[in-house]
């Protein structure tokens, strides 16, 4: 199958009341045992609500999503902003591909609750967003980011098609937003790696060096979400028994693909649960083709680059990983960065001023080579 072209960029319009109509009637069937225990996994969450100085935004991208994935049905009008859908064609394949059904896409993203915003340890002046199941992550782009990401689309849905397993992070979306004469903001939807939240201990964010990759912890008791860096996994391995060896060659063929792509600066994305013991023992010999994993391109040269594993039974199966103790979420994200000019020019500022140090701006080929280094060097 050959890779979808990014597709025609087309303007949809919000029906908010219809979408609050929907997401009204889909909460009375949700009970309020059901909304109790929802708003008990969001610790460390924040609801964006009314007093909230992004919830006019968010609210908009709320109705222009589920418009988005209505539009096909009844055309909604026009309610003074405009939404943009990028390469809509390419990413509704790519939806289906992981089995994502439109009407819980829209359902999770449209106006059925407020969106909701944790405390992000990036340095990047975007702003982070998970839908109200915390199933879907979604973040402002500058737009050189999304000219990348577009340019780099179709290989990266042929990566997916020979690589099923990938570790790379689900993209399921790309947007624009515009209220009235303004500026046009854009954002990115994916599948949350932490995703289901519940029982998840720690999370880090790993780029393999030492240069601002340390995070001062939340206090003890604190209900504060932090996403944990490298020099905070100091002393710490990831145990996966018999699916280390999956797991450190798919991160060998995911970053030469991105290598090829002359990108750096993306993310392992990691957290942990501790298994329950009638969850231990169902990892075990995982590591060979099976009709329960996500089919890829099936020709016999490419079989043996398939590196295929038994999925878990659980919800984003993709990005999980079962040691015999833990459940590990694993995931690469934020694959936009290119090694241009400017990226050039602050490798060899950051040598100067970092002697002796590693830092993240070097070249794809040392970036992909020191993160699948670390992987090796803390997993057994």
């Amino acid at each position: 199958m050959a890779a979808p072209s990014p597709g025609p960029r087309e303007v949809l319009a919000s029906s908010p009341e219809a979408g609050s109509r929907a997401a009204a009637a889909g909460s009375s069937r949700r009970g309020l045992l059901w909304r109790l225990r929802d708003k008990q996994s969001r610790l460390g969450l924040f609801e964006i609500d009314p007093g909230h100085e992004l919830h006019q935004m968010t609210c908009m991208m709320q109705a222009g999503l589920w418009a988005a994935t209505q539009v096909s049905m009844d055309h909604p009008p026009t309610q003074g902003f405009e939404l943009g859908t990028l390469a809509g064609p390419a990413f509704a394949r790519l939806r289906r591909s992981l089995g994502l059904a439109d009407e819980d896409y829209q359902a999770a993203l449209g106006p059925g609750g407020p969106y909701l915003q944790f405390l992000s340890t990036s340095k990047s002046k975007a702003s982070f967003f998970l839908s109200h199941d915390q199933r879907f992550f979604l973040k402002t782009q500058r737009r050189r980011e999304v000219q990348v990401l577009l340019a780099h689309l179709p290989r990266y849905v042929q990566h997916l098609q020979r690589h099923p397993h990938s570790l790379l992070a689900r993209l399921l979306g790309v947007h624009s937003l515009r209220v009235a004469q303004g500026k046009k903001k854009y954002f990115i939807i994916m599948q949350s790696v932490f995703f289901p939240a519940g029982r998840i201990s720690e999370r880090y964010d790993i780029k393999g060096c030492e240069v601002s990759r340390w995070v001062d912890p939340a206090p003890e008791g604190s209900p504060i979400v932090l996403v944990l860096k490298d020099l905070n996994f100091e002393g710490k391995t990831i145990n996966l028994g018999p699916q280390r060896s999956w797991f450190l060659c798919q991160m060998e063929l995911d970053t030469a693909f991105l290598r090829e792509l002359n990108v750096l600066d993306y993310s392992l994305l990691m957290a942990f649960q501790r298994l329950h013991e009638d969850e231990k023992g169902l990892g075990s010999s995982l590591i060979f083709r099976t009709v329960r994993s996500v089919r890829g391109i099936q020709s016999p040269e490419e079989s043996g680059a398939q590196n295929r594993r038994l999925l878990p039974d659980a919800p984003n199966a993709l990005h999980i990983v079962d040691g015999p103790e833990q459940r590990y979420f694993l995931g690469l994200v934020d694959l936009v960065t290119v090694y241009g000019l400017r990226k050039r020019l602050e490798h060899l500022w950051k040598t100067l001023r970092y002697p002796g140090r590693t830092f993240s701006t070097v070249s794809p080929a040392c970036y992909a080579r020191r993160l699948c280094q670390w992987a090796e060097a803390h997993t057994e």
